[in-house]
Formats: structure tokens, C-alpha cells, sequence
């Protein structure tokens, strides 16, 4: 019984962790350690059983794009495939994901199947993604492309505050 919660224990201490590193992947396991009130050893043991575990994937930064110089297209394309024998949606998925156009990869419930984030230079380099790759895989039914005209928020973080000043409209 003892051993359950020691196991119990270490999941949400690893949990806590990984909540910090969410908020701020540069915490250092120090500091990690003292605003739980833990063990930098313990802190850092943990997170290298995340890292190996492949819990943490990787460490990234979220960039607010719209800031920099930079042209890309993003897209969302809902596809409607039908699953293969004995793989489900995994091996559609699989191939839809190794091309490196595309960011990310869900499978969704609903109207749709899978939901796919892809980059490109511009609209046709996208549009050439779906025709020439992704609606020429055999699973797949049919594809609708959304393209993201601008993000407000993105993981959890606002990009752009609302600028409230308070004061109370007034007209003639």
C-alpha cells in the first residue's frame, strides 16, 4: 500500500514539474526545487526520467510571428479519410506527418477525421501541399483547408492585449 503512494506522490510532483517547465522551459531545477519545497537532486532526477521517458519531447519557444518580418502561410486542413485495416487512422497519420510542411497532426472526432497545421512560403506553396500531397494519398476522402489569418493566442499565451483604457465612450 505504501509503495501506491509513493507512486501516487511522484506522479504529481512530477506533474507539478512539468506545470513550471510549461509555464517557463528555462526554470532551473534549483529553482524548480524551491518553489516546490523539494530536492534540486530529486528535481532534476525527474526531469531527466521525463526527458528519457519522452514525456518532455522538447524544449521550444512560442513565437508571436505576426512580430517578425516573416511571410509564412498557415493553414488547418480537416481531412476525412477512411482508416486502413488493422492501423486505424496511425499509419495515414504517419505519412501525413513526415512531410515537413506540417507542423502538427490530430485526430479528431466529429466531421473529420484528421486535422492538419501545415506552413508554407505562401498560399500556393500550400495549396500545392494539398493537391499534390495530401489528397493524393489513397485513405484520403476529402480535404478542406482553412488558412489562419491572424492568432490572438496561442498555448495558453495572448499576443496582442486588448487595449482597455477604461474610460467610457462618449458621443454627440
Amino acid at each position: 500500500m505504501k509503495d501506491n503512494r509513493e507512486g501516487l506522490a511522484m506522479n504529481e510532483f512530477k506533474l507539478s514539474i512539468l506545470d513550471l517547465l510549461k509555464e517557463d522551459a528555462r526554470l532551473p531545477a534549483a529553482t524548480i526545487a524551491t518553489m516546490l519545497g523539494a530536492e534540486e537532486a530529486s528535481v532534476k532526477a525527474a526531469i531527466e526520467e521525463l526527458e528519457r521517458d519522452h514525456v518532455i519531447a522538447k524544449y521550444a519557444t512560442v513565437v508571436n510571428w505576426s512580430k517578425v518580418d516573416d511571410e509564412k502561410v498557415h493553414a488547418l486542413i480537416e481531412v476525412e479519410c477512411s482508416p486502413e485495416r488493422g492501423r486505424g487512422f496511425e499509419s495515414i497519420a504517419e505519412r501525413i506527418y513526415l512531410y515537413p510542411e506540417v507542423k502538427s497532426v490530430y485526430l479528431m472526432s466529429g466531421a473529420y477525421d484528421l486535422l492538419v497545421e501545415i506552413e508554407g512560403k505562401n498560399l500556393k506553396e500550400v495549396a500545392s501541399f494539398v493537391s499534390s500531397k495530401l489528397s493524393t494519398i489513397e485513405s484520403v476522402i476529402a480535404t478542406k483547408t482553412f488558412f489562419i489569418l491572424k492568432k490572438y493566442k496561442q498555448d495558453g499565451i495572448i499576443f496582442e492585449e486588448a487595449d482597455n483604457d477604461g474610460r467610457l465612450l462618449i458621443s454627440p
